[in-house]
């Protein structure tokens, strides 16, 4: 199981905002797909799955502000 997480996002940022997910739970991702959209107050950016496998969980809906340190989602992670 592979936890998501948000990670620093430079000097000053400290959260972000969901502004779409490109998969759904349940589905299956490679590794390096893009799988979430997330707008700061500087840029918005897509962050890439870390591993390949199935979405298990999705933790935050889209609008929803995350931390940066938050878990976004959990991968059940696959060869």
């Amino acid at each position: 199981m592979i936890k998501v997480v948000l990670p620093e996002l430079g000097e000053g940022i400290t959260k972000a905002t969901v502004s779409y997910w490109f998969f759904k739970d349940g589905e299956m991702v490679n590794k390096n797909d893009d799988l979430v959209e997330l707008i700061t107050d500087k840029s918005t950016f897509n962050l890439p799955s870390p591993c390949k496998g199935i979405i298990s969980e999705i933790m935050y809906s889209e609008g929803d502000i995350v931390n940066v340190g938050q878990i976004l989602a959990v991968i059940n992670e696959s060869e």
